[in-house]
This record gives structure tokens, sequence and C-alpha cells, in this order.
């Protein structure tokens, strides 16, 4: 795959006017080759994705907000591994989420189909906002209602959707499920393509997803709650939604964000 040149080598070159920040370079490997994000110094506000989004998509920047979680992990301390990521267009999202299911559900899921049930359909009614208006909307959300207790800071990552923000930067955060983020990655891409999925917010080992095409059907939601458990199997067997039933009527059913952590 060819690349893109990297606009965060100099944001001035590139016609980009941040606010004070950083730029991460920080991996397990040592010192990156090039920033590999960067994120504000002060505590993002609602309008600041939309901002970030405005300012940064038309040199090759994509937003996303850092959560600094309950420990105040900023991205230096997130053991970013880009040299041991691939990329996610050289993976099947069937393929990721079928092995994953095959590994874990029969020993983990008291409702477990005997074999992996598919990738669940588009939805069949569409929601009433765009993908990337949406994303905005629930980053103010966010923003605006004090979410994350060591706050939340805008981000700019170089990729070419949002999908492929995690593995823009290497992020480690599934490492106990899943060591290569690119692999999910290919998972976030169909469901950009299926339920309008955009990445709003990354933590250490946290991800906030927008969906503007949720699931408006109880038998929609039981079917993508299969993939969500082999996506992040923590998030049904670490959760009072411990069947695929309750988290498809709690989590999924007409939800537009999805949250995953992984432990």
């Amino acid at each position: 795959m060819a690349t893109l040149p990297n606009p965060l080598r100099s944001p001035a070159a590139a016609g980009l006017e941040l606010p004070p920040g950083r730029l991460v370079d920080d991996t397990v490997d040592g010192t990156w080759t090039e920033p590999l994000l960067w994120y504000g110094d002060e505590s993002a506000s609602p309008g600041s994705w939309a901002a970030m989004r405005a300012s940064g998509r038309p040199v090759g920047l994509l937003p996303v907000l850092i959560d600094g979680g309950m420990r105040t992990q900023w991205p230096e301390r997130w053991d970013l591994a880009p040299a041991r990521t691939t990329y996610a267009g050289d993976h099947d999202a069937e393929d990721v989420l079928s092995e994953s299911w095959e590994a874990y559900a029969d020993d983990e899921l008291n409702d477990a189909p005997a074999d992996w049930p598919g990738l669940a359909p588009v939805p069949a009614e569409a929601g009433p906002d765009t993908p990337d208006g949406l994303a905005a909307e629930v980053a103010d959300q966010l923003t605006g209602m004090d979410f994350s207790p060591a706050g939340m800071r805008a981000g700019l990552v170089p990729a070419r959707r949002s999908a492929d923000i995690p593995a823009a930067i290497g992020w480690s955060g599934p490492l106990n499920h899943e060591n290569d983020v690119a692999r999910l990655c290919a998972v976030l891409r169909s469901w950009e393509d299926r339920f309008g999925a955009r990445v709003v917010v990354l933590g250490f080992d946290t991800m906030i997803v927008s969906v503007s095409r949720p699931p408006t059907t109880p038998a929609e939601a039981e079917a993508l709650a299969a993939e969500h458990f082999a996506f992040c199997p923590d998030n049904i067997q670490q959760s009072t939604l411990n069947t695929l039933q309750a988290y498809a009527e709690k989590a999924l059913f007409k939800q537009e964000t999805w949250a995953f952590w992984w432990d």
C-alpha cells in the first residue's frame, strides 16, 4: 500500500495551526521514525472534535479524542507498537471475527450458537445523522459531561479513514485479546460500511465508537451481538450483560454509541 506524506512531520508546512500540544513518537520499540499522533495540552471541549476534523482532514489527518482514563495515562505511556502492526486492508473482517468466536465462544458464552452465525446485516433503517455529524455530536456530549476522570484531549492521527486510527498509531489496547490491532481495524472498516461507525475516543485500553445506523430491531441487535463478543469478549464476559440477548437489548438496540474495554 502506498503511504501518504505524514503532515505531522511539519505541521506548519502542511498549513496547520494547532493549539499547544505534543507530538507522540514513543513506542515499545523506541522512538518511531515520525510522529504517530498529535494531541492537545488542554482538555477538549464541545466543538473540539469538529474543529480538528475541519483543519486536519484536508491534509490527511483525522480527529480522535484521547482519554487519559482512571490512571491519567496519555499516549506516551500507551505502549504503542506500530512496528508490530500490519495493514487493516490485508485482513478480512469475517475471518477475524469467526476465528475469535471459535476460540472463545464455547467456553465463555452460555447462549452461544453452536457455529459462528456470520456477519450481521445492514440495518433496514438509516439513522437521521451522517456518520461524521453524529461523531461530532457524540464528541461534544462526552467532552461536555466530564466523562473521563483525567479528561479528554483533542488528537489528530495520519489516517485515511476513521477505522484505521488504532492501527495508524500501533495502538495496543486490545493486546490481551489481539496482538495486531490492524485485524480489529478490519472489523471497524466493516462497521463503518454497515453501521456508519466512527472511532471517536481512544484510551489506554478503551474505545468509544459512534454509530449512525444502529440496529433498530431486536433481531438486528442480536445478530450484531455475536460480532461484538468476537471483537471484545470482555464487553460481555466481564459485564452484567453477560449473555448475547441481554447485551443486544441494552447495549446495541437503537444505541448510537458503542463502548469497548479490554482487560
